[in-house]
């Protein structure tokens, strides 16, 4: 966790770090943020956050579209644990298609440019970072998500993250670091 937090930091991303999140054999942290206007309409409204697949499935139905809830949350980034450079890219797979996307590797990695040219190709950002000491940003990360578009997919994360933030009660803590 502690890299993670230094890690988003070095990158100057503010707002909830939902730690360990796993979604198709991949962990990694993403830094959300609530959207507190949304978060108060749907909760005086009674939509809790639905992050169970199968009731997201109904959603997918052209019958069902102006059912939809507003996200609770916004993706701010994502970010990948990795002990090589070399399984960055794969660990990344999808989740560079939903927000800048970062690979955190040990603050005692190598810098090397192959892989992280190809890294840098596809808009992966990088930082190393430990548990004692300051990340350290060595290739900046870029917004690809425009370039793929809306899926069905993004819109469960954003609910399992929404329910996340409110688990975590982050609500507390970007308002206490003025996020």
């Amino acid at each position: 966790m502690q890299e993670l937090e230094h890690a988003a930091r070095a990158l100057g991303w503010h707002g909830c770090l939902i730690p360990d999140i796993e979604v198709f054999g991949t962990r990694f942290g993403a830094m959300t943020r609530l959207r507190p206007d949304v978060h108060y309409w749907r909760s005086t409204h009674g939509w809790e956050p639905q992050a169970d697949p199968s009731w997201f499935r109904s959603w997918s139905e052209p019958s069902m579209h102006d059912h939809l809830p507003v996200p609770g949350v916004d993706l701010l980034g994502v970010l990948v644990p990795v002990s090589k450079a070399r399984r960055a890219l794969r660990a990344c797979g999808t989740l560079m298609t939903l927000a800048p996307c970062t690979v955190v590797l040990p603050g005692d990695h190598p810098y090397r440019p192959w892989p992280l040219t190809e890294l840098d190709y596809y808009g992966i950002g990088v930082v190393r970072s430990g548990p004692d000491g300051p990340g350290e940003l060595v290739l900046a990360p870029e917004d690809r998500s425009t370039e793929f578009g809306f899926s069905l997919f993004d819109r469960w994360l954003l609910e399992v993250l929404y329910f996340k933030v409110l688990e975590h009660d982050c609500r507390s803590r970007e308002n206490a670091t003025g996020s």
